[in-house]
Formats: C-alpha cells, sequence, structure tokens
C-alpha cells in the first residue's frame, strides 16, 4: 500500500523539496492533497504531473484561476484546514509562520501523524500540540534539518536518555561581521545565505539568529528537554547538522551535506529509512569549523532564549513581533537591529500570565501584530 501523503505549502521551498523527494518513490508515495496561499502557476504543474484528489488555496482570488476538474478544490480563509480533515496517512506541513499552529491541530484531531517543517506550531503550542500528539498516538516527525538530525541520533527514539542537545547554526549571511558593519544592511544582503537556499522569511531569521532561537523551542517541547540542557555552536560549513551528548560525555552527530531532501526523505519514509542518495558526503579535503554564538552582534537570539525559559504566551509574543518585523525589513522600512529591539519592545508591553490555550495564542497573536503594525 502507498502511503497517502497531504502537503500544505506544496508552492513553497520545503513543499517542492517534498515533491523531488516522492518523485524518487514513485511506488511508495501517493499525493493526495496540495495546498498553497496563492500560487496556483506552479500549483497548477504540480496538480497535472501529481493528480491530487484535494486542492486547497487560501487566497479565494488565486483560487478562482483554478479550475477543479477531478479533484475537490477548497479556497479562502478556511481551505487549509479543510485539507487538514482528510484522512491521510503524513501530512506535511510546510507552512510558513504560526498559519501552520492550527492546520496541525487540526489534522492531528482527525488522526493524522505531521511531518512538521513549521517550527513556529511548535513555538507558540508546543505544549498543545504534543500532548494533542501523545493523546491520540500519533507522531510529529521533525523535518528541520537539526531537529531531523537529533532524531536520528537519538536512533527515532525521542524519550532516550541523553545529557544536552547540541544545535548547529549556520551563522547566516551576516557571521563574523560587527554590528558596525550589519547595522545598516539591507534585505537584500541578509538574503544571500552563504550554505542554504531558504524561503525568505528563513533566511532572514537565519540572518539575526532568532531562527536558531525558535529551534531551541521547537527542540524542547520535541524531545522533552530544558533549554539549560541545549547548546548552540556556530558552524559555517552546515555538514554536521546537530549532535547529542551522553552523560559520559561521548557525542553524536549526524552529517550530510546541506540538503533539505535528506530529511524530508527520513520524515517521509518513518519508521524505515530512505535509501536515495541525494547529495553524497565526502571527507575528501572536508574541513569543520566551529565558533561559539556572539550575542551581543545577534540579540535575537539571547531573546528568544530568554522566552523559551519563561514559556507560557511569551513565545508566541516574540514570534508574532518578529513576523511582522521582518516583512517589515524585507520592504526595507525598518533596519536590521530595529528587528531586536521592537521585539524587545513588545515582550515588555504584553506582560502576561495567561494560560496557555489556542484562543489565548490567537488573541495575543492578533494583538501584538497590530502593535507592531501601528509603531512603525
Amino acid at each position: 500500500m502507498k502511503k497517502k501523503v497531504i502537503i500544505l505549502g506544496s508552492t513553497g521551498s520545503i513543499g517542492t523539496q517534498t515533491l523531488d523527494v516522492i518523485r524518487q518513490y514513485k511506488d511508495q508515495f501517493e499525493v493526495v492533497g496540495l495546498a498553497c496561499n496563492s500560487n496556483v502557476l506552479l500549483l497548477s504543474r504540480q496538480i497535472k504531473e501529481f493528480n491530487p484528489k484535494f486542492v486547497a488555496v487560501a487566497d479565494e482570488k488565486a483560487a478562482e484561476k483554478i479550475n477543479p476538474s477531478g479533484f475537490t478544490l477548497f479556497k479562502g480563509d478556511m481551505a487549509i484546514i479543510s485539507m487538514c480533515t482528510i484522512k491521510c496517512d503524513i501530512l506535511v506541513n510546510a507552512l510558513v509562520g504560526i498559519e501552520g499552529l492550527s492546520p496541525t491541530i487540526t489534522a492531528l484531531k482527525f488522526g493524522t501523524n505531521i511531518a512538521l517543517a513549521n517550527k513556529e506550531t511548535l513555538v507558540t503550542g508546543g505544549e498543545l500540540v504534543m500532548k494533542l500528539a501523545k493523546d491520540n498516538n500519533l507522531s510529529i516527525l521533525p523535518v528541520d534539518s537539526e531537529h531531523s538530525a537529533i532524531w536520528q541520533c537519538l536512533d527515532f527514539n525521542v524519550d532516550k536518555k541523553i545529557n544536552k542537545i547540541i544545535l548547529t547554526a549556520s551563522g547566516g549571511a551576516f557571521r563574523g561581521k560587527t554590528k558596525e558593519e550589519i547595522a545598516n544592511l539591507k534585505a537584500k544582503d541578509a538574503l544571500l545565505h552563504p550554505t542554504w537556499n531558504m524561503g525568505d522569511k528563513v533566511t532572514i531569521d537565519s540572518a539575526t539568529l532568532m531562527n536558531k532561537g525558535l529551534e531551541v523551542i521547537e527542540a524542547m517541547h520535541l524531545f522533552n528537554v530544558k533549554p539549560e540542557n541545549i547548546d548552540i555552536v556556530i558552524h559555517k560549513e552546515s555538514v554536521i547538522h546537530s549532535m547529542i551528548q551522553y552523560d559520559d560525555g561521548s557525542i553524536i552527530a549526524q552529517m550530510s551535506y546541506p540538503d533539505m531532501k535528506l530529511p524530508i526523505q527520513v520524515a517521509l519514509n518513518y519508521p524505515n529509512r530512505g535509501d536515495h542518495l541525494f547529495s553524497p558526503l565526502s571527507f575528501n579535503n572536508l574541513q569543520l569549523n566551529f565558533a561559539s554564538c556572539d550575542y551581543d552582534t545577534f540579540p535575537c537570539l539571547k531573546i528568544a532564549l530568554d522566552v523559551a525559559k519563561q514559556g507560557g504566551l511569551y513565545p508566541t509574543i516574540m514570534n508574532a513581533a518578529n513576523e511582522e518585523l521582518v516583512k517589515l525589513y524585507l520592504q526595507d522600512k525598518i533596519k536590521f537591529y530595529d528587528i531586536s529591539y521592537h521585539i524587545s519592545k513588545a515582550l515588555e508591553k504584553f506582560e502576561t500570565s495567561d494560560k496557555l490555550s489556542l484562543f489565548n495564542i490567537q488573541r495575543i497573536d492578533y494583538d501584538v501584530r497590530e502593535y507592531i503594525k501601528k509603531t512603525i
């Protein structure tokens, strides 16, 4: 029997690479659903090739350009949520931002395992999502290269006792630069990532190192560890994707060239490993360099680590502010260090002890976004 797969965000970076992987396993996977926001030109080509039974387009105007011949078309605000009610073996959540949270929760409620590339799902609602998965005996399969690396080092046993997780970070486009050099650099400069080819938002987060802070929070929930048991090291080659350390000091690392198709392949084939060799690693002249993080030059990382310890709704406040500020930076409306400055201000303004719930997450997410829009 083929595994039935739904892909949310099929036209984005992770979504298109997921389809690249599935092309290598045509006898093992069936794409039953594709969903995107508005890129119907690429979506139409994907529909023609993979012949899904269900298609979702969140932008209702864009959806009008799709001729629903041979498949069910969901369109509008609830399109992606509707897609998540369809039964499948694995749903790949490759959406960007907090928009991925409600679809994850919906899919879990309908009994679907999640291959998760949307880190904001666990950053904002990690406690809710992991409990829901556990209560329904479902799996959250990590697709982020760092979390997939940890998962592989644990031999897929997330309950294995370890001393520490070591997350590696490329350092982003501004690695090695001083604050003075970075201060006036534009988004076009930050988008020149030295090793990875990712979407704009993730690439900016990589430049600020916010991405690594989000990954710390994600790792806490996926592997049930405290923030003090997670270290971060700069590794510019992006060959070691993360490591685990046991109580005796032994360290296990997962290594490969930077290619997201490998962690996607691992998640799709779980509990087995895939057998397609996408980017074979050669040790000839291979050099691995490591450095400590510069929290002064990249204050977003320090903010995220503090928020990880606070928990509750604070990760949502930070994430909402960051998402809106990254949009503004991409439009050249603010400078690089305005991002960390205004995230700090938002955390001060929205100090809260409210209970973590989906309603409160969505409420405070909205309030923070409105605050950023009115402030800048």
